[in-house]
C-alpha cells in the first residue's frame, strides 16, 4: 500500500517557510538589513519601488562573501552564525537561522552579487521562484547587494493581502527605524525611487539616531536612562509626560542589540510613568539592554521579534527602577491623589463657558454643524405606564428603548446612567460621541464637504520617517475630512487648513494622534476603506474622552443624537456603545 506521507521537496519547503518569515516587503528589508549588520557592515542603503512590493535593493559595505558562500548561503539552512544546537542559547548575531535568503530567492527574483576583501572579483546569483538560473564572475564593490523583484509574483494568495504603496513603505521605514537606535554606528538610507525617504548620521550616538527616525522635536525631549549592575546593561532614552502618544508607536525595546517585543518590558516601562501620564496615553522610549545572552531566548518566534528572558521578574524591576530614577532626577514624580485623567485636545468649550440650556449644550454645539433640527424631549412615564413596559427591550431599536428616557448622571466621568420605560441604559460618552461624529463627517462629506477653517497661521509639524511617509501617502484622504496639508520638505509639513470642529491650538496634537493611530490599526481596521480609516480617526479624537465631566444638558443631547444615529449600538471600531438592563433582569437579579 503507498505510503500517504511524503517528504516535501527543497523548493516547497522554502516557500512554506517563506509564509512564516516573508509576510511583506518590510519583512525582506528587515532580514536583508540584519544580514548586512551582521556582515560588519557601517553603511547600508536601501532602495525601495512601489513602497518595496515591486522592488527591494540593500547595498551594504560589510565583509562580503566569496563564490562559494554566496552558493551556500542560498540554501536552506546554511549558516555562518551557529554550527550546533548549543550556540542556539548564546546567539549574539541578528540571524541564525540560515533560512531568510532562500525563502526570499523562492518567491522573488532575486539577485546577490557579492565580493570580499580577499577575492579579485565578485561573485552574482541570478535565483527566479528559488531556482538557480546563474552564477557568473562580476566587477564589484567589497560588500553585498541583494536586489529583489516582485516580491510574491509566484504566490498570489500572498500577494492579493499586500496594502498600499504608502503603507508598505511606512512598514519598511518602521523596520529600518527600529534597527538604527540599536545600531547607531551604522549609516542607514532609504530611497523611494529617487526622494531620500529616512537618513541616519552614523555617528554612534543614539539620540542622533533617534532624531532621524522619530523627528527633532521628539528628540529634544528625551530623558537619558542609565543602570549598570553585574551581568546587566540598561541605557537609553525616555520621552517626558507631553510627548506621550496615543499608541505604543514610540516604544523600542532592544536586547542585545535586537529590536524585540516582549509584554514584560512594556509593562515594566508603562509601571515606571504610572502616575506620570495618563493612562489613555503611552510613555515614549527606546531602552537598549545587554545581559548574557544564554539568559535570553530569540528563538521563539518565526521572525525572531519576540523573546522570552530566564529571570523575567529580576529585568522587570531593574527597568522600573532604571526609568523611575531617570525620572526622579529630572524633576519627574508620579501625582498622589490625583485621579490619572487624560485631558485631551479640547474641542468644546471649558465649563464655565457653556450655556446651561439643553439646545446649546457644550456637546451639541460641538456637533452643531452637523446636528439635525432638534425635537422634544418625552415626558418622564409614570408608574402605570413603566408597569406596562413588559416587552423584551432586546427585540427594540434604540430609541424605542430610550423612550422618555431620564438622565441620572455619569459613572466615573465616563458611562452616561438613564432610567427608561424598560429599565436603565449605561451608555459610554466617548463611544457615543464617536459614532455621532463619524456619522455626521461621512455625511457631510458625502453631500456638502466638512466644515473647515483656515487656519491664519499655517501650522508647520515635524514627524519620524514612517508617520511621513503615511501622511504623504494619505494626504488625499486627509483632505478629503477637513485637512489642508502639504509637504514641506523630507519630514516636515504644513496644515494650511483643518476641522471647523477642533478649537485653535489643538491641532497639532489631535492631527498627531490620527497618525498614531492610522499607522497601528488592527488587521481588521485595515480591511476598511484608506478614506473611511482617516474619518474614524477624525471621529475618534474629536468625541468627547472618558473622565470628561458632562452636565446633565448635554448627556441627554449627547443620547438623543445618538438615538437619531444608523447604527447607534457600535462605534465605527466596534466597540459597543450602549449596554441596556431591563426592569425584568434587574428583578431577576434581586429574587423578586
Amino acid at each position: 500500500m503507498a505510503s500517504r506521507i511524503a517528504l516535501l521537496d527543497d523548493l516547497t519547503a522554502s516557500r512554506i517557510a517563506a509564509g512564516e518569515v516573508v509576510e511583506r516587503p518590510a519583512s525582506v528589508v528587515k532580514e536583508l538589513v540584519e544580514n548586512a549588520i551582521d556582515a560588519a557592515a557601517t553603511r547600508v542603503e536601501i532602495h525601495l519601488v512601489d513602497g518595496g512590493k515591486r522592488c527591494i535593493e540593500v547595498a551594504d559595505n560589510g565583509i562580503g562573501m566569496t563564490a562559494e558562500d554566496a552558493v551556500l548561503a542560498v540554501q536552506r539552512h546554511a549558516t555562518s552564525k551557529i554550527r550546533s544546537s548549543d550556540d542556539l542559547f548564546a546567539i549574539e548575531t541578528l540571524g541564525f537561522r540560515g533560512e531568510a535568503l532562500p525563502s526570499i530567492a523562492s518567491v522573488s527574483h532575486f539577485t546577490l552579487t557579492t565580493k570580499s576583501a580577499g577575492c579579485p572579483v565578485g561573485t552574482r546569483l541570478t535565483i527566479h521562484g528559488g531556482v538557480l538560473d546563474d552564477i557568473t564572475e562580476v566587477g564589484s564593490a567589497d560588500g553585498t547587494l541583494i536586489h529583489v523583484e516582485d516580491l510574491f509574483y509566484n504566490t498570489p494568495a500572498r500577494l492579493k493581502f499586500l496594502k498600499t504603496t504608502g503603507t508598505e513603505l511606512a512598514r519598511c521605514v518602521e523596520t529600518v527605524s527600529a534597527l538604527a537606535p540599536a545600531f547607531p554606528s551604522v549609516a542607514f538610507r532609504v530611497l523611494h525611487g529617487k526622494q531620500e525617504v529616512l537618513a541616519t548620521p552614523g555617528t554612534g550616538e543614539m539620540v542622533s539616531a533617534l532624531a532621524s527616525t522619530w523627528g527633532r522635536d521628539t528628540a529634544r525631549r528625551l530623558v537619558p536612562i542609565r543602570k549598570d549592575e553585574p551581568g546587566l546593561s540598561i541605557e537609553g532614552y525616555v520621552g517626558v509626560p507631553d510627548v506621550a502618544r496615543a499608541g505604543r508607536t514610540h516604544q523600542l525595546f532592544i536586547v542585545n542589540g535586537r529590536p524585540v517585543r516582549n509584554r514584560s518590558l512594556t509593562h515594566a516601562l508603562e509601571h515606571a510613568f504610572r502616575g506620570i501620564t495618563p493612562e489613555s496615553r503611552y510613555p515614549v522610549a527606546c531602552i537598549a539592554i545587554r545581559m548574557d545572552p544564554s539568559m535570553v531566548d530569540v528563538n521563539v518566534h518565526p521572525a525572531k521579534l519576540e523573546v522570552k528572558f530566564t529571570q523575567e521578574h529580576l529585568l522587570h524591576a531593574a527597568v522600573v527602577e532604571a526609568v523611575s530614577v531617570a525620572l526622579r532626577n529630572h524633576g519627574l514624580t508620579p501625582a498622589i491623589g490625583v485621579p490619572r485623567t487624560y485631558e485631551p485636545p479640547a474641542f468644546r468649550p471649558p465649563q464655565s463657558e457653556r450655556p446651561s440650556a439643553p439646545s446649546a449644550a457644550g456637546v451639541s454645539r460641538a456637533i452643531a454643524a452637523f446636528a439635525p433640527p432638534s425635537i422634544a424631549d418625552e415626558a418622564w412615564p409614570s408608574g402605570a405606564e413603566a408597569q406596562a413596559a413588559t416587552a423584551d427591550s432586546d427585540e427594540l431599536s434604540l430609541a424605542e428603548q430610550l423612550r422618555g428616557y431620564r438622565v441620572l448622571g455619569q459613572i466615573a466621568n465616563t458611562y452616561i446612567v438613564a432610567e427608561t420605560v424598560y429599565g436603565a441604559v449605561f451608555v459610554d460618552q466617548h463611544v457615543a460621541h464617536e459614532r455621532i461624529l463619524y456619522e455626521r463627517l461621512t455625511d457631510a462629506r458625502h453631500e456638502r464637504g466638512i466644515p473647515v477653517q483656515p487656519l491664519v497661521v499655517p501650522l508647520s509639524i515635524t514627524l519620524g520617517a514612517a508617520e511621513a511617509a503615511l501622511l504623504a501617502d494619505r494626504s488625499a484622504d486627509f483632505l478629503a475630512v477637513g485637512w489642508d496639508i502639504a509637504p514641506f520638505g523630507r519630514d516636515t509639513f504644513v496644515v494650511r487648513a483643518a476641522p471647523a470642529l477642533i478649537r485653535p491650538g489643538n491641532h497639532e496634537a489631535i492631527l498627531r494622534d490620527m497618525i498614531d493611530e492610522l499607522a497601528h490599526q488592527s488587521v481588521a481596521r485595515r480591511l476598511v476603506v484608506d478614506r473611511d480609516q482617516v474619518t474614524i480617526a477624525n471621529a475618534c479624537r474629536l468625541a468627547v474622552k472618558a473622565g470628561d465631566r458632562l452636565a446633565i444638558e448635554e448627556m441627554e443631547e449627547l443620547i438623543r443624537q445618538l438615538a437619531e444615529t444608523r447604527n447607534p449600538h457600535f462605534c465605527p471600531h466596534g466597540r459597543p456603545a450602549v449596554v441596556a438592563v431591563t426592569r425584568a433582569e434587574l428583578e431577576r437579579r434581586f429574587k423578586r
